[in-house]
């Protein structure tokens, strides 16, 4: 198996204050525990590049790609911060760190359709899944799985994607972006009720979310997968899977109250890779989302590394 690892240092440079939990400590909590578990270097490292404008476009508004472009502090502006909410904030390498972001997912798409990888994991950030087409919401600037996904489908010519969200939150982002489309299926759990509080009503026929609540163990996620995100995804026959990776349902991340362990993470991702070796020739791109305790997250990425690359 050929892994890929993308990431670019910018993402670490993008920064909402020191007070804030999506910070780029994250990036460093992965690489660090990488190194300690010693799949450093089995994995093949790629640096990111940026996202043209017109990737961006064809997953969000011109007005919602120019309001961050915009905006962001120079160096020499009076506020360190613009607010796009009290949760979201621009500094002055927010435009570039984003462009990196989604850029990770284009590359990755494009070598692992290629064959030049059987599949990737993202190391970036601002994370993406709450991005709608016209608003950055939720520590999220663009949708980096939804502008992957449309690259693939409007660039590559690929009929069916699935995306898999296993973030703690549900991704109204994603959902919105593909809401009614039948060439993308996402399934997805997130903790209900919760933000964005969203997900629950009237979903599309090509979403398949299931709300959990507060408290839920890695047993019942197991059950939920085998009963109803499997069939599901066999019964679409993804061309590739995007994986929008948020490891924020970790019972030591007090971000959410769900129960999972990295045990829980590694199973999932076999699942996912049983369902791409048999449709889609093994294609995934996997991208982080949330995850906020930094032991957690780390231990969490290198679970879901691992299996990926088939080292587990």
């Amino acid at each position: 198996m050929t892994t890929a690892f993308y990431t670019h240092a910018d993402c670490k440079r993008h920064e909402m204050g020191s007070w804030h939990p999506e910070s780029p400590d994250r990036l460093q909590a992965i690489e660090d525990q990488l190194i300690a578990s010693r799949i450093d270097s089995l994995l093949e490292y790629r640096e990111a590049p940026a996202a043209e404008e017109a990737d961006l476009a064809r997953a969000h508004t011109a007005s919602a790609i120019c309001r961050i472009r915009e905006n962001c502090p120079t160096a020499h502006s009076e506020h360190q911060h613009f607010p796009l909410d009290a949760d979201t904030l621009l500094n002055t390498y927010t435009w570039r760190a984003s462009l990196c972001a989604a850029g990770a997912a284009i590359a990755a798409t494009n070598a692992v359709i290629a064959g030049e990888l059987d599949n990737a994991f993202c190391s970036v950030r601002p994370p993406g899944h709450h991005a709608t087409s016209s608003e950055a919401m939720g520590f999220c600037m663009f949708n980096n799985v939804a502008v992957a996904a449309k690259y693939a489908m409007e660039v590559h010519g690929l009929e069916r994607i699935a995306i898999v969200d296993f973030d703690v939150h549900h991704g109204n982002g994603t959902e919105e972006i593909f809401h009614d489309d039948p060439r993308v299926l996402m399934v997805s759990f997130f903790q209900h009720p919760f933000y964005p509080y969203s997900g629950t009503e009237h979903p599309a026929p090509n979403m398949h979310n299931i709300p959990v609540p507060a408290h839920t163990y890695g047993d019942v996620v197991r059950q939920l997968v085998l009963e109803q995100w499997l069939p599901a995804l066999h019964q679409h026959r993804p061309q590739i899977i995007f994986i929008s990776a948020g490891f924020d349902a970790h019972k030591e991340d007090d971000m959410g109250q769900m129960g999972l362990v990295e045990a829980d993470y590694s199973w999932m991702t076999r699942k996912i890779m049983e369902v791409a070796k048999e449709h889609a020739g093994g294609k995934i791109v996997s991208c982080l989302e949330g995850g906020y305790n930094l032991s957690a997250l780390g231990r969490s990425v290198v679970a879901h590394i691992k299996v990926l690359a088939e080292l587990d």
